[in-house]
């Protein structure tokens, strides 16, 4: 029943006035955590990267990138974020390794067949000369998923004799997909997960947890055989017993597949403690819609005798204020549709700025980052702007320097500082709902019973309490049902729940 903080770490505060976050500005934080109301954090990748992909390209997954800090300062973030209450889950990204890894390094400088290539997808290309790739596929970031090895130094100027191999990436050609079938790859995964337990984390997040075990064969598509293949669910139960031989420890896995079903599978009893994955998000604003979502979430994960884990953003979706639309409406429903996810039964995951009612940041075509927008018409850079935490220009308080991300002048009107001295702002709404969520008994009850109500509205009540939550996503305002009211999202038209507001009861 946790509410995780997930923390975009150069996006959340700069402690050294290079323009990039820390792990220090983290530990600055804290107090105001703690005060927010969230039980744990849970940050994106710390370990040392090219940041070809922000940290999701890691070359040793047993350290920390100097640009964050280093070990001792993950130490101390630790120890305090302790002190305050706080949880600390670490964001681990065993699918594939950055180019810049010893190990890839190994695999380029041996010979087609050898030990060290065996540890990623490298094959031999198809049609004349092996001059095509492999197979098929697609990358998620664009283009193929295979690069061909560079031409070795000591071959003669074409090179091309049909020896080099191409390797796998399901992301950027930086980031080379790993060989599951081999021991090394999980031997090294357990090394890891040990190191980061044994200095006390409190969790582990697996990205891209259904990504890891493509076929053998790696067949062309039709279909998608890139993800979500039965072999991974071994992985996982490695992964399960290993968190399990430190007590009071949990694994959460960053999981997008083929529905609630699917996902399911990936929290069995021997599997993945919770999995997270993007089915809310994406559900638009509509009563019918996020109410079947819900509903078969509850139904899939009930089944394996598992929580449903919620989330409505993260660092690679578009924020919720502006997928709702923007400007005061997009507002209204993201600040409703929050009653909503933390009125649900099992975990809720808040990314940071989302208490803050942040919308995606404008960020201008020269000043963007993401490796994305290379292939795509848009990036996602604009959910990744760093957090303007008071008034204070240029830096907002994220930074005494120039930000990675430039931070919009509009950011300044809802910096944390401001917010806090407004009882009718985001903040002070999730700081409310956070504080109910933990005091009253209504959020210690069972799955959603489900009401009738009017067209384009939803209610329902936690099983074997009296505590309701009330969602008007119609375009007129509506009766709320008979209680009294704990909290609001927007403020009430003559007693009436307006459009786009809840409400719990």
């Amino acid at each position: 029943d946790a509410v995780f903080y997930r923390v975009y770490v150069p996006s959340f505060t700069d402690s050294d006035g290079d323009g990039i976050g820390d792990l220090p500005g983290i530990r600055d934080r804290l107090g105001y955590l703690e005060l927010l109301g969230v039980d744990a954090l849970c940050l994106s990748p710390i370990c040392p990267s090219p940041m070809v992909d922000h940290g999701y390209d890691v070359t040793d997954p047993r350290d920390v990138d100097r640009r964050w800090g280093s070990l001792p300062a993950f130490d101390a973030l630790l120890t305090e974020a302790h002190a305050h209450g706080l949880r600390l889950v670490v964001d681990l990204v065993p699918h594939h390794t950055s180019e810049g890894r010893d190990w890839f390094r190994a695999a380029l400088a041996s010979a087609p067949g050898s030990s060290e290539r065996a540890r990623y997808q490298f094959r031999p290309g198809r049609g004349d000369g092996g001059a095509a790739p492999p197979n098929d596929w697609p990358s998620m970031f664009g283009g193929p998923a295979w690069t061909r090895e560079p031409v070795p130094v000591s071959d003669d100027a074409d090179g091309d004799d049909g020896r080099r191999e191409w390797y796998l990436h399901l992301f950027s050609s930086a980031q080379p997909d790993l060989d599951w079938t081999h021991a090394d790859v999980r031997a090294d995964l357990e090394t890891t997960l040990r190191f980061w337990l044994e200095r006390g984390v409190d969790g582990v997040r697996i990205d891209v947890a259904h990504g890891l075990c493509p076929p053998a064969d790696l067949p062309d598509l039709p279909g998608d055989p890139r993800l979500d293949q039965d072999a991974v669910h071994d992985v996982h139960r490695t992964i399960r017993a290993t968190v399990d031989d430190y007590t009071g420890r949990m694994a959460v896995g960053a999981v997008a597949v083929a529905g609630p079903e699917r996902l399911a599978r990936y929290v069995r009893p021997d599997e993945l403690h919770l999995a997270v994955d993007v089915v809310l998000a994406h559900a638009p604003f509509d009563a019918d819609a996020v109410r079947k979502v819900i509903e078969r979430c509850l139904t899939a994960v009930g089944a394996v005798g598992a929580p449903a884990t919620w989330m409505l953003a993260d660092h690679d979706v578009v924020r919720t204020v502006s997928r709702y639309g923007g400007g005061p409406a997009g507002l209204a429903r993201a600040r409703a549709m929050a009653l909503v996810q933390l009125a649900l039964p099992g975990p809720a995951f808040v990314y940071n700025g989302d208490e803050l009612g942040l919308p995606d940041g404008a960020v201008p075509v020269e000043a963007r980052r993401d490796l994305v927008w290379t292939h795509a018409e848009d990036s996602r850079d604009g959910s990744r702007v760093p957090l303007p935490w008071d008034d204070t220009l240029p830096g907002l308080g994220f930074t005494a320097g120039s930000s990675w991300l430039p931070i919009p002048d509009a950011f300044t009107a809802l910096c944390a500082a401001t917010q806090l001295e407004d009882t009718g702002s985001t903040l002070s709404l999730y700081r409310q709902a956070l504080e109910l969520r933990r005091s009253h008994a209504g959020f210690r009850g069972g799955e959603p019973e489900w009401f009738d109500g009017p067209l384009g509205c939803f209610a329902f009540r936690r099983a074997g309490t009296s505590l309701v939550c009330v969602l008007n996503a119609s375009p007129a305002p509506v009766p709320l049902p008979a209680g009294d009211i704990l909290l609001v999202s927007g403020p009430l038209e003559y007693g009436l729940l307006p459009p786009d507001t809840a409400a719990w009861l």
